[in-house]
Formats: structure tokens, sequence, C-alpha cells
């Protein structure tokens, strides 16, 4: 990023430099608190077995599975941690719990931040954005997100082809390898919970992360629906102010418009990036919920607009 497009951001260079400043107390810190909540809300859901109150301690163990999400994104800009030690491995099982393998997220992650909200070029626009209310509460289920996870994985592992545009042929063979890699260990979890009749990895695992998917999905649509289809980030992006908790838990993302301005800058120093640009942020929400009532509200608008000739 060059000097005037740092300035002409809200952050000189200097300031820059110390706010990208990665490190590893502060990464293994988050990390531990973010499983800790994880192995509370699996003792929830082992006092739970046998009873009703399994079905919501499933899902609140759920949501905390799924938003490892965010360090597994922290992760693939290298900024989890400052030594890539600590930034691969746990990237990688972040990914492998979230059927999403980190290299081949890596570049789809790049392409996006580099055309973020081009409808030709950016890959998460490959799947239109919700414009109705029925496709929105589509997307929000999760089903189009395990369905396309499943089939681009398989496609990798079983017929070795690549065809994504973002992915570049060096790198063919990696995410090849990384595919079959993670279905071999799902295969062996799957063969191990039938030879030993164990149901753990269904109750702890795939049940909760298929009920608690819905609120990972509702989080990352606040990020860009609703928001500009051009390439100034303080206008393409939406910054959520919400509860520290939510904070804590989304490893910060919900500084959304300082991460796409500055993705260099760690998860802990966007707070500071925000006091620095928040009054040029262009798209901004009080809350998950403004954010969701107001996008409910637009596709209700245009589902009820009346039609040319009618």
């Amino acid at each position: 990023m060059d000097t005037e497009m740092v300035t002409a951001r809200g952050v000189d260079r200097e300031s820059l430099r110390r706010l990208s400043r990665r490190s590893n107390a502060r990464g293994v810190l988050q990390l531990s608190a973010h499983l800790t909540l994880l192995c509370a809300t699996g003792v929830l859901v082992w006092a739970a077995r046998g009873s009703f109150l399994i079905v919501p301690a499933i899902v609140l163990h759920g949501i905390v599975l799924n938003f490892l999400f965010c360090p597994l994104h922290e992760t693939t800009h290298w900024s989890a941690f400052a030594s890539r030690r600590l930034n691969a491995p746990v990237g990688w099982i972040c990914g492998a719990l979230l059927l999403l393998p980190p290299q081949y997220f890596r570049r789809f992650h790049f392409a996006h931040h580099r055309f973020t909200q081009d409808p030709a070029r950016d890959p998460e626009l490959a799947q239109p954005a919700p414009g109705t209310v029925s496709s929105y509460l589509w997307r929000a289920s999760g089903l189009p997100n395990w369905h396309k996870r499943i089939t681009v994985t398989l496609r990798h592992a079983l017929t070795g082809r690549v065809s994504e545009s973002f992915v570049p042929a060096r790198m063919h063979a990696a995410i090849v390898r990384e595919a079959r890699s993670l279905w071999i260990g799902y295969l062996l979890v799957l063969g191990a919970s039938l030879v030993l009749r164990r149901p753990e990895a269904l109750i702890y695992w795939v049940f909760p992360v298929l009920a608690g998917q819905p609120f990972l999905r509702l989080f990352l649509m606040a990020e860009h629906t609703g928001c500009a289809l051009d390439d100034n980030p303080f206008g393409n992006t939406r910054t959520t102010y919400t509860t520290g908790a939510l904070r804590l838990l989304a490893w910060q993302m919900p500084y959304h418009v300082e991460h796409h301005c500055y993705p260099s800058i760690p998860f802990h120093a966007l707070r500071r990036v925000n006091t620095l640009i928040g009054d040029r942020i262009e798209v901004a929400a009080p809350g998950y919920l403004a954010v969701h009532r107001e996008l409910l509200r637009r596709f209700a608008r245009r589902s009820s607009a009346p039609r040319n000739g009618n």
C-alpha cells in the first residue's frame, strides 16, 4: 500500500507500521479465550444429554464452533500470531473442523480483498447476494455453504481438477493434496466412530456445526450485503458496532471496514483503527439485529413493489 493511499484512508505510514505489529501473546490469549468457551459449551452439551436441553446446548456449542472461522480468517492473513509456526497449524485445524481447507480459503479470501464487491471478480459474489426474503433465508440456512464446501473439496480430492480462477496453476497440486488430506481425515473419524460405536463426533462436532452455521451466515452477511458495488472500502463494507462479548468471539471482525482498509493490521488493533477512521465510514450499523432488520425491510419493499405494466 503506497504512502498516498495510506494517508488518504486516514492512517499515516508510521501509525500503520505500529498498528501492524503482530503478537504471539495476544494471539494465544485470544485463542485461549475461544477454546475455553468452546470447552464450556461442550460441557453443557455433555450435561444436557438425555434431556430436551440438549437442543439449545448443541446450538450454543455450534455457534462457538462455527466462529472458529474467525481465527481461520485471521491466520489466512498470517496475523493471528507473529509466528508462522503458530498461524499455520491453527488455521489448518480450524479449517478442517469447518470443511474449509486453509490454503484454498487463503486464495479465495485474497481475491475477495483484491476485488471486493466486484460482481465479475469477487469470489464471494459468485453466488449472487440475497435480494429477496426467500433468497436471504436460503443463504442464512447455511445449506448453500455446505453444498459448495462439499462439492468443491470433493472435486479437488477426487478429480484433481482445480478450476477456480483465483488459484494460480502453481498451487493446484497443493490444493488437491490439501483436499485429499481433509477427506482422508473425515473418513478416519467416520471409520473410528463406526468401529467403536461412539457418537461423540456427531454430538460434539457434526450436529453442532450444522446447527450453528446459520448464526455464522448472518454474521458474515452483515459484512457486505447491501453495500455499494464499487472499490471504495468505506462504502462497500459495513462496520457493525456490537457488544464486547461478540467482538471477542468474532476476533474483532465486526470492525470490518477497518479490516478491509488495512488487511495487514491484526485483529487486536482494529479498535484503534476505528478511532482513526471511524468518522469516514459510510456504512455502519448499531448492531446485527439492526443490520438484518434493515435488509429484510429492503427485500420486503422490493418484493412488494409493483412490477412494470401492472
